[in-house]
């Protein structure tokens, strides 16, 4: 999950060429550097890459590891990338800020479906916790303050009947949210896969499935570019990156293995963990759901324009 974003973006200039299409490759491909964060969620783009997709539309595409929605917006703002990956909460809180940020293809999304899904709330075994209703008052661990991981996990204890006005979240980065939940740190934590299945490997016990409850088919995160970007670019980008979508969604054996390419996910856990969905089409009415419950808990200040970051 990507975290956050910066206040304000940084103004250092990228490459040559970066801002527009990126500069031309041998052969009169667009060279493109997209920022993408190594987790499962982007399983598309590498595995798109590998079979030529983004060849077949005249771009030679690399891929920049980074570390979280704040690196995607400001990498991208500043003109270094000419695409990335960032979550739904994350963009809206850019678009909101006045970054340049539009997006141009779904990234990854919910299955909507309980006790299969990729994201999920999580307690100890002898936890006395046994549904969302009694996370209220309880201390949650998130991967970032004030995203859409506190969002989700108040959507679900509010669709359970509890009143998460008390909950506590604690800034935890995923990797190290098991062995918190274990030492008696936390309460429950908030993960996605890999660490849902690590987690239940250790014991724990899931009690909500935070990203099935808050929308149906949720759409979690997106590509984006910005406003400079060729306009002809763009297009073929976002027809790449559909199409690996589409492919990945349909060949999830294919997806498990491109996963042991770019990740450090164990195999024996690849080749169990719950996949997410990847849809060509965001879900828009989802993305206003987001929106509007990011705005209820204060995370948004203004009910946000989603026609604006999804033209």
């Amino acid at each position: 999950m990507t975290a956050g974003i910066l206040l304000t973006a940084t103004s250092a200039c990228g490459p040559s060429g970066s801002g527009g299409t990126g500069g031309t490759a041998q052969g009169g491909k667009d060279k493109v550097n997209a920022g993408v964060i190594a987790i499962v969620d982007t399983a598309p783009i590498h595995l798109g890459k590998a079979k030529g997709l983004f060849d077949k539309q005249n771009i030679d595409l690399t891929i920049t590891p980074v570390q979280g929605g704040a690196a995607a917006v400001s990498g991208t703002v500043s003109g270094q990338f000419q695409f990335a990956f960032a979550n739904t909460t994350s963009l809206l809180t850019a678009k909101e800020q006045g970054l340049d940020v539009k997006v141009v293809a779904n990234g990854v999304s919910s299955t909507g479906e309980q006790g299969k899904d990729f994201s999920a709330v999580l307690v100890k075994q002898d936890s006395p916790i046994r549904s969302a209703k009694d996370l209220a008052g309880r201390k949650i661990s998130v991967n970032q303050l004030r995203n859409i991981g506190d969002t989700t996990v108040r959507a679900s204890v509010r669709k359970a009947g509890g009143d998460p006005s008390g909950i506590e979240f604690v800034e935890l980065a995923f990797p190290d949210a098991p062995a918190a939940l274990q030492n008696g740190q936390v309460d429950a934590i908030w993960v996605v896969e890999p660490f849902v299945s690590q987690a239940r490997a250790q014991g724990a016990r899931p009690v909500a499935w935070n990203f099935a409850d808050a929308a149906p088919g949720l759409t979690v995160a997106m590509y984006f570019t910005t406003s400079k970007t060729d306009p002809d670019l763009v297009r073929r980008f976002s027809a790449a990156i559909n199409e690996s979508l589409r492919y990945a969604d349909s060949h999830p054996g294919e997806v498990r293995e491109i996963l042991k390419t770019y990740t450090k996910i164990a195999p024996e856990v690849i080749a169990e963990m719950n996949l997410p969905k990847w849809p060509a089409e965001v879900n828009r009415e989802s993305v206003q759901t987001i929106a509007d419950l990011a705005l209820a808990d204060g995370v948004l200040k203004t009910r946000a324009d989603v026609a604006s970051l999804i033209p």
